[in-house]
């Protein structure tokens, strides 16, 4: 792709819009860059952006900077369908997202992992699953750096490992991973998608330009992934297996079973690792069975997962208060997120929920709360949307921030219980990430904690 000399229109100044931007630059571009956000929104980063020579557009989006370019490259945050971008199209102009214009520069295997929940868990464990086997791999894409931020740096490394978006693949036109992964489809993200089929017709777009040559590993268990898949140019690989195939993986217990031609049956033993849940092991045997077909190892495998800690927000211990635990799973934005995280406890649990709503519904969720939460906390926008789906079967009370979610949680707890921050929801109503989120909810904790300690001491003074 030779991009020197021409005019590109970076849409959306998040991580990888400026990456973008720096990269063009540096590649003999004349870039212009547009947010809708104001200046304020941006502190001392524009003049930084504005010293390398791009020019800024903020504000409500001009139709005369979408029409006046050669290329338009779209932040995976900014919606491929608003009317300046379909004008835009309309003039014959290419519209791209990162990962499309990173895939021209990448000489390297990508290994790219998509799926409503587990993307990140997956994505780590495979990088870490082709380090332990003797490989160099890096990882990025929708997480951690850019896609286009690793460009720089694959001559050190044998395999990019990338998570992508259902965003990030509504951009793509020749974007073709040596293998892709699907690990399941369920509803997130009806906010942005007409329906739940046009959600899944993104994911599925992961795999449409990969050739015989190239593998796409499938939940065999997610119906949805298999009616999707149903015309597959790329060779399968199965994961979630009643019974072994040619490349497959399955559970049995806390055994990780794989079958492949050259190395018949090959098992990994789960029983001893950090990350807990059947959903881990799911994704764990998704990692194996895509390391094992780029050469990977079990000794590898078992290795990575022996010593692989888990995400960030993603039912991470907090800290115990009086017995009871507290887990952060801010990372927990859609429906089934929250129902996987549920899976892992067998001690009653005091869940909070709530945030802004994606557009999906919450009534799946019934029979999972009905089998292990003793008390429901609810908050943000969706928090009354919530709570009339789930106050006829446990007790569901309102809070109106964080602090008061946890002080709630902690008087509802009994010794042994857990309390589970798992919203369902965006974080966007209250905070600018999950992330955020998730360290409000440890930061509550710890005012909390710091509390019941000045309480002993003065009941011991």
């Amino acid at each position: 792709m030779d991009l020197r000399n021409k005019h590109i229109l970076v849409v959306g100044l998040g991580r990888s819009g400026i990456s973008v931007a720096k990269f063009l630059t540096s590649r003999g571009c004349r870039v212009t860059a547009a947010d809708n956000r104001s200046e304020d929104a941006f502190g001392d980063l524009l003049s930084e952006i504005r010293s390398l020579g791009i020019s800024i557009e903020l504000g409500p989006h001009k139709d005369e900077i979408f029409e006046n370019c050669d290329l338009i490259v779209l932040s995976p945050g900014v919606p491929h369908t608003i009317a300046p971008v379909h004008r835009a199209r309309q003039k014959d102009i290419p519209v791209i997202g990162e990962i499309e214009l990173a895939h021209h520069f990448i000489n390297i295997p990508i290994i790219a992992v998509t799926g409503t929940n587990g993307k990140s868990t997956t994505t780590l464990l495979i990088g870490e699953m082709l380090n332990q086997s003797g490989f160099k791999s890096l990882t990025g894409g929708n997480l951690g750096p850019p896609l286009i931020e690793l460009v720089d740096q694959q001559k050190a490394a044998d395999f990019i490992v990338a998570e992508i978006s259902s965003f990030q693949l509504d951009t793509i036109n020749k974007f073709r991973p040596l293998v892709s992964i699907i690990l399941n489809i369920t509803d997130d993200h009806l906010d942005r998608y007409p329906d739940f089929a046009a959600y899944a017709r993104s994911k599925a777009r992961i795999f449409e330009n990969q050739q015989a040559n190239d593998i796409c590993v499938i939940n065999e268990k997610d119906a949805v992934i298999l009616s999707i898949s149903e015309n597959l140019i790329a060779r399968r690989y199965a994961f979630n297996c009643r019974q072994s195939n040619e490349y497959s993986a399955w559970i049995s217990d806390q055994t990780i079973c794989f079958h492949t031609p050259d190395g018949g049956d090959q098992h990994v033993d789960c029983t001893d690792i950090p990350l807990t849940g059947c959903h881990n092991l799911e994704n764990a045997s998704a990692a194996g069975l895509a390391v094992l077909s780029v050469g990977g190892t079990i000794s590898g495998i078992n290795g990575a997962l022996k010593k692989f800690k888990g995400l960030a927000h993603r039912v991470e211990y907090i800290d115990t208060v009086n017995r009871v635990a507290f887990y952060d799973d801010s990372k927990a934005t859609n429906v089934d997120a929250v129902a996987r995280a549920l899976e892992s406890f067998s001690s009653p649990v005091v869940l909070i929920m709530g945030g802004r709503d994606k557009g999906g519904g919450y009534e799946s969720l019934r029979p999972r709360i009905a089998q292990c939460v003793k008390q429901l906390i609810v908050m943000g926008e969706a928090a009354d949307k919530i709570k009339t789906v789930f106050a006829d079967m446990v007790p569901t009370v309102k809070a109106v921030d964080m602090a008061h979610a946890v002080k709630m949680a902690a008087s509802f707890s009994a010794p042994q219980d857990s309390v589970l921050l798992s919203p369902a929801c965006s974080s966007f109503d209250m905070y600018d990430s999950y992330a955020q989120r998730g360290r409000d909810f440890a930061r509550s904790i710890d005012e909390l904690t710091r509390g019941a300690h000045d309480l002993a001491k003065g009941e011991k003074s």
